[in-house]
């Protein structure tokens, strides 16, 4: 039997998947390999039948500048006991492609250990991808399918920002972004919102719910001030995941939690929830205003990639190949600005503790401080004109809520 590579996917989508199935199956066909790709991830791969789709050139052409993933995806970790070698001695398979997060790739890394046990020698090399851009790659290079779930909330969040201009509402929005606030802030800035709050934002505050309502009032107060009666305050999902349990009991949610402890967000708007505590405050202050909330979440994560990403997978892809030929395993893919490819191991990206820090917006950077300075919120000299809203405008300055001073 001809020697075989298979291709997993795990996690949630992002533009591109199908870019680096397609160049995968491509390239490793052209050399006389079989390739297969495994639906539902590991969840497939040590089932009793796995769900198993054999490439050829023809359905690899197909998809590769398709959004989704024509391998179902899953976020199935498997356990030791769960580990079995049908599929590898069935199929010859001399090489695992895995498509996802840190969890993903760490558990190739255990899988091919399992096997080697078994007397199975295969590689395994993993391509890492997120729209939250929030992998620590090197010289800050983008995670694939960042800038194609970007460009996709730009351009909602250009329409959610023409209908404010044109019916004077306020829109509340927020998207998605776990740990980072890289892809709100992208969208923010790319759609010049007066404002946008994302975690890296309270570096030198502890955030509450309050604070976060008086950003947005800070933003419709300042804008009253300048005759405009209409914007839109981003606020990405990350500020949830900071936000101690005593604020999430505040804000009148029953969160459930998922196996890490982390508050399931999928399961709420998190958008409605910031739209009702804004209404809530402005009843109270007397300020007439209509606002209305919008999710952008699973809008981006199967859009069609970007050129950007188009080339930036097509080389993650042609980079796999690569590594196997030099007899790489149980590394990352990884291009730099140049196009070069290089190997990268979990190892490079644990700190002490052994776990992966989530790479951050740099709030210090100068494109943060210029795009922070091109928003509308209330300053000091704005006190006086403000009052006529505000019994305490300093209760709204955006430095002071931030402790930015």
């Amino acid at each position: 039997m001809k020697p075989a590579v298979a291709i997993i996917c795990g996690g949630g989508p992002a533009p591109g998947i199908n870019t680096v199935i397609s160049t995968v199956a491509k390239i490793f066909l052209k050399d006389g390999y079989r390739v297969l790709g495994i639906q539902e991830g590991y969840k497939g791969l040590f089932s009793d039948e796995p769900d198993v789709k054999e490439f050829d050139f023809d359905h690899a052409d197909r998809i590769f500048s398709r959004g989704g993933s024509t391998l179902i995806m899953s976020r199935f970790k498997p356990k030791d006991e769960d580990f079995n070698t049908r599929i590898f001695s069935r199929e010859n398979i001399k090489l695992l492609v895995t498509i996802g997060g840190d969890d993903t790739a760490s558990t190739a890394n255990r899988v091919t250990k399992f096997l080697a046990s078994k007397d199975i020698i295969i590689s395994n090399i993993h391509v890492p991808k997120t729209i939250d851009n929030d992998l620590p790659l090197p010289d800050r290079n983008p995670t694939f399918g960042f800038h194609s779930a970007k460009d996709e909330g730009v351009r909602i969040g250009n329409t959610i920002y023409e209908d404010a201009r044109t019916s004077r509402n306020w829109f509340i929005v927020s998207t998605m972004g776990r740990s980072a606030g890289h892809l709100a802030f992208g969208i923010a800035t790319g759609c010049h919102f007066p404002m946008m709050i994302i975690p890296e934002m309270f570096n030198k505050t502890r955030p509450t719910l309050s604070k976060i309502t008086n950003l947005i009032i800070s933003s419709v107060v300042k804008r009253k001030l300048l005759g405009i009666e209409y914007g839109v305050a981003l606020v990405s999902e990350g500020v949830f995941h900071i936000l101690d349990n005593e604020e999430l009991r505040k804000s009148g949610v029953e969160f459930t939690y998922d196996a890490h402890g982390h508050p399931e967000l999928g399961n709420v708007s998190k958008s409605h929830i910031f739209n009702l505590l804004l209404q809530k405050e402005l009843k109270r202050l007397g300020i007439r205003l209509k606002s209305r909330p919008v999710e952008l979440g699973y809008e981006l994560r199967c859009c069609r990639p970007i050129g950007f990403d188009l080339t930036l997978c097509t080389l993650l892809g042609i980079g796999v190949k690569k590594l196997y030929d030099e007899g790489k395993s149980g590394c990352i893919v990884s291009a730099n600005s140049r196009g070069d490819i290089t190997p990268l191991y979990l190892s490079e990206f644990e700190n002490k503790d052994g776990k992966i820090p989530p790479r951050l917006v740099d709030i210090d950077s100068e494109i943060a401080k210029l795009c922070f300075q091109n928003m509308h919120y209330i300053l000091e000299e704005d006190y006086e004109q403000a009052s006529a809203y505000l019994p305490e405008p300093e209760a709204y300055d955006f430095n002071k809520l931030l402790d930015w001073i």
